[in-house]
């Protein structure tokens, strides 16, 4: 196959240069300063006034204790505090970098040196309640750990002036201290589904153009009315550019919670703030509709749904409450947002179309017959990465080109991806699909969830093994399934492991290396 070229619609790129707080305080002269901007379990809201006045006091403080242009830790939660230091650090020229607290002491460890990091904001409370005092002592170690506790009893009633005169003149106070649009604004850690996380490095006017990218895309059915529920963690592109940046730059009220696992917690939020759109993925989508109560979520017009596919069962729960799902598509180092599908312009099976302003590329791989290895480029593709043999260097994309990593096929300019370049085994010469074969795993046993990994095989290099979490399931049973279908014998799983549960990260996403790591320690027992 050649390689295939393909460009989206028409996109303002050049009136998407300015820094993210530029755009916060564009925001909020367009839509008031009155106007509700964030609230979270707390039950506190505060305006986007409230939210420019934060941000000038706490922010000042904290550029008191680092250097301009200092990558600096965050270490919380997805709450207003978070948010508010968040655009503190912005607002005086820091760079937040995002730290994964669910991915354990050796990956936090991992990203502080490959940034590399000497200042960490979080909070004793939050420390306590989520048991993170032994990641905390390992990240710790020759960097300073500030509290946001700390800082509030610190506050004078001169910082607090201060920061209103700052909120008088916020455009005069930012300039001051800003970076450029191409200057770094955030740093976020791949999650390390198939390896160590690298740091990804993304500039202003990246963020910029990715949020005003999915509203000229969603701008038929997404505006300023719409209350936004988030309970994806910022640490995770996705909740961070889709569920919090986007609406707050378009005037949105944006309700933040801190874990997408708490199933009840979360629908009960939904249905007391009337939130009328939802940012998730596959798996949180089923635990909310499993344990809402009857009209906790009735509000919820639409859900833009990401990270992972969106099975047939979880579109069934959702049928009830009238809501829409919309299934997207990107990836952290496009700050995410690649594509998405929407109610006027909806493909069954794909992720849907590229957001305006995105040149993409197949470029052929062997074996593959049907779409290629998809490239990106566009103004929300990253700086570049973070690599641990060169810490603090970024390695910027080759030609300002992305390589996503994902076989994928367009056909009438919808993407359907078609799996991982490195979810590929290649077994007596051709090039099998693990995710082909998961989905027809998941035809079949719809209530579980189902991973195929490819494992060294002495004879053919390599052979397919299911790992499952249904108690039953039957060899027998999913061959039948696979002829019915059609598959090949050769893409016939060679053995089943159950296991209780498969390993997720924090973020949703399946852990492919810890579950390949599973399947080698279970093999013996086959």
């Amino acid at each position: 196959m050649a390689v295939m070229e393909f460009e989206a619609a028409p996109f303002d790129a050049q009136g998407a240069r300015m820094t993210l707080f530029s755009a916060l305080l564009a925001s909020v002269e367009r839509h008031g300063k009155g106007r509700g901007a964030l609230e979270d379990p707390e039950r506190q809201p505060i305006s986007y006034g409230r939210l420019v006045l934060g941000a000038f006091v706490l922010g000042r403080k904290l550029a008191a204790l680092t250097q301009a242009g200092e990558k600096v830790g965050l270490l919380l939660p997805n709450v207003q505090g978070m948010a508010v230091a968040f655009f503190g650090l912005s607002a005086y020229g820091r760079v937040p970098a995002l730290l994964n607290f669910t991915a354990g002491a050796k990956n936090l460890k991992a990203a502080c040196e490959i940034a590399p990091l000497s200042t960490i904001v979080t909070a004793r409370r939050f420390i306590d309640q989520a048991k993170l005092d032994d990641e905390l002592a390992a990240i710790s170690q020759g960097r300073r750990v500030i509290y946001l506790e700390d800082i509030r009893k610190e506050l004078t009633s001169l910082d607090k002036a201060l920061g209103a005169l700052a909120a008088l003149a916020p455009g005069l106070v930012h300039r001051r201290h800003a970076a450029g649009p191409d200057d770094p604004a955030v740093v976020l850690f791949t999650s390390g589904t198939e390896g160590k996380p690298k740091g990804v490095v993304l500039s202003h006017a990246n963020l910029v153009s990715n949020a005003r990218q999915i509203f000229q895309l969603a701008a038929g059915f997404l505006s300023e009315r719409d209350i936004v529920m988030n309970p994806l963690p910022a640490f995770h592109s996705f909740g961070l550019t889709a569920g919090l940046l986007m609406p707050l730059l378009h005037g949105m009220k944006v309700v933040l919670y801190p874990s997408p696992l708490h199933y009840k917690q979360v629908p009960k939020l939904i249905g007391e703030m009337g939130c009328t759109f939802l940012f998730a993925t596959d798996t949180f989508l089923q635990g909310y509709a499993r344990a809402a109560d009857e009209g906790d979520l009735r509000s919820v017009r639409y859900v833009v749904a990401g990270a992972e596919r969106v099975k047939p069962e979880t579109r069934k729960l959702w049928e009830p409450y009238g809501t829409t799902i919309l299934e997207g598509y990107g990836c952290t180092e496009c700050s995410p947002v690649l594509a998405c599908n929407t109610p006027v312009a909806m493909k069954e099976g794909s992720v849907g179309r590229l957001l305006p302003g995105i040149a993409a590329r197949l470029e052929p791989v062997e074996g593959i017959h049907e779409g290629g290895k998809l490239m990106v480029k566009g103004p929300n593709v990253m700086l570049g990465y973070l690599l641990a043999d060169q810490p603090g260097a970024i390695a910027p994309p080759e030609g300002g080109w992305h390589d996503t990593g994902d076989i994928v096929a367009i056909e009438d300019g919808y993407i359907t991806i078609r799996g991982r370049a490195r979810r590929f085994a290649k077994l007596g010469g051709e090039m099998v699909s693990l995710a082909a074969v998961e989905s027809m795993v998941a035809g079949l046993w719809p209530d579980y969830n189902h991973v195929v990994v490819a494992l060294p095989d002495a004879r053919k290099g390599e052979q397919l093994v299911l790992v499952t979490e249904k108690p039953d399931a039957e060899k027998k049973a999913l061959q039948d399934e696979a002829r019915a279908q059609g598959f090949p014998e050769l893409w016939m799983p060679k053995a089943i492991l159950v296991t209780r549960v498969i390993p997720v990260l924090g973020n949703g996403k399946i852990d492919y290396g810890a579950t390949r790591e599973l399947a080698i320690t279970m093999r013996p027992l086959l």
